[in-house]
């Protein structure tokens, strides 16, 4: 009641808007007035400079965010963005999940794996015109036509190999951006704090605050010794980058301007309450379901075997953290009526079009029956799609498309199966052995075969290739027999027919390579559908997504896209705010408050090392004596907080603020107003969840790790000298 109470007030007031977006680079002079009323100094011309400091030092992990922040590709992200490398460098007689690593010298710096990549965005180009132009009014031929104009721009971009670029949609296919980014192909761990402080709390403080996690991990970028990218080699040299991030020592305060930069994975804000009805209603708690039983199944194996534990370490926390999010939005949707505020916007925004006699009356009513199609498609699908969800079964479907796709022109293959994907295509390959096991891919597997059966929607062909029977142990021990006959868990044996012929597979006997064959054909009517209906979605879509934002440009509202994995930059404050239990939430932890939580039992298992220097106080020139400025924030004129106090006499270890991030912010750097670094944004309160759909400045807030506890860990507890002399420390004037 009190979050939608203050809502209201919110959305009454001028706040309605504060701080929300995730705005393009090059938009950012547009809302240079807006920067300035948060304190942000740098210039935002600056700022859509993607050749300029900052944004030329920020970089992509293809699923996270970093930062270069010494002049030999030093680049520091977050623990759980750095969590593959940390595990593929895990064995039984040094676990450096448990225990951390640091490398005193450059020569000590392992691989983070063949598979990991850094990519450095260095233009984006609207390229809308080239897209859509002359484009079919019928859907598929209109689809396929998208997707040949991409191809065409994507290959010229790469006429070098060392960069990879994109075409991505905006505003539901309104617009059209190429992206080209610079591929680092060598990336090698460099320091990680052991899990009991990168992944302190553990699940139960994921999405909550007060936090004190250290989720933070340095990498390294290497090339060839001629400058250019390069696969792993010991001749390599550190990568030199055109700028690098300075790091404020002294931090920020309560009130100060912040801004983030990254690559924020996706949000739905614009869309339609027919959609977030369905994902309230089904999509989420199907989803939740599924990712529940796979957590416990994988974490009561793991317990049994520290080899599964190790392997599967990396997907338990990425599941982990999909069921909180999943949860916090089902409990968001319940806290505050986001249905209704999402459909009470819709009839204003309906009202509005009305007035606009030049536009389609029909406009929503045609996108409601598209959506409507969409969502009885993702249904009718979603227990089909499971149950082909083995990891060896996923590859021999790849595989065998491949050598499908490959008696096309490259030109015409589909996206993933061309020249310009192999790389990736091959080393996806080798990945599977990082993180499999046969009797965990089997049992996850059975668990979904399982969950098809007992639903009435069968594919006949899927249904006689597994032989489905009423006897279960008949059924399993057929399970039992693919995995025993394969050939495909060896990794030699899966590259090998990267160069098979169609008709290679179509006569094989490994079982797995028979159900893929099997499925093919079902699987690629699937596909057609699910084209169709895209071709259809890109007229009405962008035609939604004009009006949608004339009535927001009416209203003065900002305009950004939603998040779809590209360089996005967004600002506010640092604050608290008052939470779901009434209680305000400062916003800066302490260290003491590790030691308050500890109770050597996981997840509150502080290294020794970390709990007695802060039992000696040995905090040095990292202590922090206050964390508030004056005047006090605007959040706690408009909500009653608590009044602060000047004693905060410790190092900060996480800390709030409002700006908008969503996944794949993770690991981004923060910046205060002058463009220096000061923390690394890593979560979201819980109540903050809900934002993906519809962002509340009331409680809407970021979780960051302060670059002060960075710095202390660093300091007095690894003691990472040769790091702290790479950086270039500044402090306040």
């Amino acid at each position: 009641m009190r979050i939608t109470l203050i809502a209201a007030l919110v959305l009454s007031s001028g706040f309605a808007y504060a701080d929300e977006g995730q705005w393009q680079p090059y938009q950012m002079p547009s809302i240079a007035d807006k920067l300035t009323e948060r304190g942000i100094e740098i210039p935002a011309k600056q700022l859509a400079d993607l050749g300029q400091y900052p944004m030329n030092a920020v970089v992509s992990l293809g699923y996270c965010t970093a930062s270069f922040v010494s002049p030999q590709g030093l680049v520091v992200t977050n623990h759980h963005c750095a969590y593959r490398g940390i595990q593929y460098n895990s064995k039984k007689e040094h676990n450096y999940l448990a225990d951390g690593f640091l490398a005193k010298k450059m020569a000590d710096e392992p691989s983070a794996g063949p598979n990991e990549r850094l990519y450095i965005t260095e233009n984006v180009k609207n390229v809308t015109q080239q897209v859509t132009a002359n484009l079919s009014d019928e859907p598929l031929i209109r689809y396929e036509q998208i997707q040949t104009n991409s191809k065409a721009l994507i290959k010229e971009c790469e006429a070098d190999d060392n960069y990879r670029c994109s075409v991505n949609s905006y505003h539901n296919g309104l617009e059209y951006y190429l992206i080209k980014q610079l591929i680092i192909r060598d990336v090698r761990l460099v320091y990680a704090p052991p899990e009991s402080v990168g992944g302190y709390g553990g699940d139960i403080d994921n999405y909550e605050y007060p936090r004190h996690s250290g989720d933070f991990t340095f990498l390294r970028a290497y090339v060839g010794k001629d400058g250019k990218p390069a696969v792993y080699s010991e001749d390599n040299v550190p990568f030199t980058p055109k700028s690098y991030l300075k790091v404020n020592a002294d931090g920020v305060k309560a009130g100060d301007g912040v801004f983030a930069a990254g690559y924020p994975g996706s949000t739905s804000r614009y869309n339609l309450t027919s959609e977030l009805k369905f994902a309230s209603d089904w999509l989420y708690p199907t989803y939740a379901e599924r990712y529940q039983l796979q957590i416990d199944t994988i974490t009561q194996m793991g317990e049994t075997d520290r080899d599964i534990a190790i392997k599967y370490a990396g997907t338990i926390a990425s599941m982990s953290n999909r069921m909180k999010k999943l949860n916090g939005l089902l409990d968001g949707f319940k806290a505050t009526d986001i249905v209704g505020i999402k459909q009470s916007r819709e009839d204003n925004f309906l009202a509005w079009l009305k007035q606009d006699k030049s536009a389609n009356p029909k406009l929503i009513a045609e996108l409601e029956t598209l959506l409507a199609e969409q969502q009885k498609q993702t249904q009718t699908n979603y227990y089909f799609e499971n149950a082909q969800s083995s990891t060896l079964l996923s590859a021999a479907k790849k595989l065998y498309r491949l050598a499908q796709e490959k008696q096309k022109p490259d030109a015409e293959r589909e996206s993933g199966y061309q020249e310009r994907d192999m790389k990736m295509f091959r080393a996806e390959l080798k990945r599977i052995d990082t993180s499999f096991a046969v009797e965990v891919d089997k049992t996850l597997w059975l668990q979904d075969l399982n969950a098809y059966i007992g639903q009435p929607l069968k594919v006949k062909v899927f249904d006689n290739a597994l032989e489905h029977a009423n006897n279960h142990k008949a059924f399993v021990a057929k399970v039992d027999g693919m995995y025993a006959l394969t050939e495909l868990t060896d990794q030699a044996t899966r590259l090998a027919w990267m160069d098979a012929s169609v008709e290679a597979f179509e006569t094989s006997s490994d079982p797995f390579i028979r159900l893929a064959v099997d499925v093919h054909a079902t699987n690629m009517d699937l596909e057609k559908a699910a084209k169709l209906l895209d071709g259809k979605l890109s007229i009405a879509r962008p035609k939604y997504m004009e009006a949608v934002i004339a009535y927001y440009k009416s209203n003065n509202w900002p305009v950004y896209p939603d998040a779809n994995r590209t360089l996005r930059i967004t600002y506010g404050m640092v604050d608290g705010y008052q939470s779901k239990d009434a209680l305000y939430k400062q916003p800066f932890t302490r260290l003491e408050g590790i030691a308050a939580k500890h109770t050597g039992e996981e997840p509150y298992n502080a290294p020794a090392k970390l709990l007695a220097a802060i039992a000696t106080q040995d905090y040095g020139k990292h202590t922090i004596q206050s964390v508030y400025n004056d005047p006090r924030s605007w959040m706690c004129k408009l909500v009653s907080c608590i009044e602060p106090k000047n004693d905060f006499n410790s190092v900060p270890v996480n800390f709030l603020s409002s700006v908008d991030t969503t996944g794949g912010n993770s690991g981004s750097p923060v910046f205060n107003g002058r463009g220096e670094l000061v923390g690394l944004n890593f979560d979201s309160t819980y109540e903050a969840i809900t934002k993906d759909w519809f962002f509340n400045p009331t409680i809407t807030r970021a979780v960051h790790v302060d670059i002060r506890y960075i710095l202390w860990m660093m300091d007095k507890v690894d003691h990472a000298d040769n790091l702290i002399k790479e950086l270039e420390l500044v402090r306040n004037p």
